[in-house]
């Protein structure tokens, strides 16, 4: 059968972008269907807004040290709508760029919802095409939990288009998200409260990272709460929300943040024409190969719920591309070592595995950790300390995983995870000259173990 389509993408997203680029570049043809903007959650309200919201939040810290350097500032003022309205004109530039990259590579742009007619074919503003291959790249959408007066609440999408900094903002969750959120708000100068349904966020990473980021953060003055969950959220007549506690405590707010997790964004798919099969969770089941069970339907990113970072969408879209059109170039997604940074503030920079991990996959294992006071501060009375930590294999020597809270710490760890790619082990670290005066030198200088 002739097919209007190679490949048919289904979501502008990183790794549908990623995918279509490259499949055209080994020669398919390929379209590309967007119902929203290019570039999906990453470009739009996730990584790069969050990362200049997260930018400008850090500034307060900056003044506040600026004095102890010599530096006489006058009262510093922050303006919102200057930092939204430079923070929109770069989203619609990168916009413009996506657009660029795939018309320039030869993909079809349909700007419409692309809804699965049967497993070959798609509809868009009306219009049928057959493809040999479609892609499911629509990425994930924040969720609300449903409580009464759950309408009051916002997510990190309309974050991000706010008219004006709320005065007081309850952040309730316990991923990344709401750590990031939290800090992007306080250091803003709102009035920001963290509320966490469990002992203590951040499930997952390391204790030692999850246990320092609380202390830093309760030094800063963040108000943070566990153990905690809302009944209800009732909107007072002066506008503010009155937010009831499950304990049956009380609390005001301007603005209540839902930070508590996503889920698939599959709305009016079609999915029910073809034999794609969801699992537990909700997300798109796939093979190794991101096949679902329909043979001809694919999908990849956060659609699928595996490890939900854009770096891990690009991956996946490469190898999609490489293995149906240029399959001699083909290698599958390395899972381990996935490096990953959490940009609350301070920063948060991890690769490889926990020491929890590492003890409950039977390693005998060795801890390597240092807290210091960065260089920078010494002059300033900030008591902010920087945390690094190594988990090694005894046995072998290998570092399994290297953590980090501090400054930088994501540009850091990005290059200790191609050493733990490597298989480097602590004798190459110990054997690597620092560079000084740095805080990341530390990674090589830590000799004495803490823990074993």
């Amino acid at each position: 059968m002739a097919y209007d389509f190679d490949l048919y993408v289904i979501g502008a997203g990183s790794g549908g972008v990623r995918c279509a680029r490259f499949a055209a570049g080994f020669g398919a043809k390929v379209a590309v269907a967007e119902s929203r903007y290019l570039g999906g959650t990453c470009v739009n309200v996730g990584c790069v807004p969050k990362k200049l919201l997260v930018y400008g939040a850090h500034f307060a810290e900056d003044f506040e040290q600026a004095s102890g350097f010599g530096w006489s500032l006058g009262e510093a003022n922050f303006d919102w709508a200057t930092l939204i309205g430079n923070k929109d004109r770069e989203i619609n530039r990168l916009n413009g760029i996506y657009r660029n990259l795939l018309v320039n590579s030869g993909v079809t742009l349909h700007e419409g919802h692309a809804r699965l007619i049967d497993p070959h074919q798609v509809e868009v503003n009306g219009q049928r095409y057959t493809a040999k291959h479609i892609l499911i790249a629509t990425g994930g959408w924040p969720q609300i939990p449903d409580i009464p007066g759950s309408e009051h609440a916002i997510s990190s999408n309309e974050a991000f288009f706010l008219k004006e900094l709320p005065g007081r903002v309850l952040v309730v969750g316990g991923g990344y998200i709401a750590v990031e959120f939290a800090g992007i708000f306080h250091g803003l100068g709102a009035k920001t409260q963290l509320l966490y349904r469990g002992d203590l966020f951040l499930r997952g990473f390391d204790s030692a990272v999850r246990k320092h980021l609380q202390e830093e953060l309760t030094k800063r003055g963040l108000g943070l709460q566990f153990n905690a969950d809302i009944e209800r959220i009732d909107k007072q007549a002066d506008g503010s929300l009155e937010v009831t506690l499950k304990d049956g405590r009380k609390l005001l707010a301007d603005c209540v943040f839902y930070a508590t997790g996503r889920r698939p964004m599959l709305d009016n798919l079609g999915l029910e024409n073809t034999g794609v099969k969801l699992d537990k969770r909700g997300f798109v089941e796939v093979d190794d190969q991101y096949q679902s069970s329909e043979p001809s339907i694919l999908a990849i990113g956060d659609v699928i719920g595996r490890v939900q970072l854009t770096p891990v969408a690009l991956a996946e879209g490469m190898a999609v591309a490489r293995r149906l059109f240029k399959p001699e170039q083909y290698r599958p997604v390395d899972y381990q070592m996935i490096p990953t940074a959490v940009f609350s503030l301070p920063n948060i920079g991890t690769v490889g595995l926990t020491e929890e991990q590492a003890r409950e996959a039977g390693h005998r294992v060795q801890i390597f950790e240092s807290r210091f006071r960065p260089m920078k501060l010494t002059l300033t009375d900030c008591q902010e300390r920087t945390l690094m930590k190594l988990v090694v294999d005894a046995d072998s020597d290998k570092v399994l995983g290297c953590h980090m809270v501090g400054p930088d710490a994501g540009e850091i760890v990005q290059g200790l995870a191609i050493a733990l790619k490597a298989g480097a082990t602590k004798r190459d670290f110990d054997e690597t000259i620092g560079v000084h005066p740095t805080a990341a030198e530390e990674f090589v200088t830590m000799r004495t173990p803490v823990a074993g």
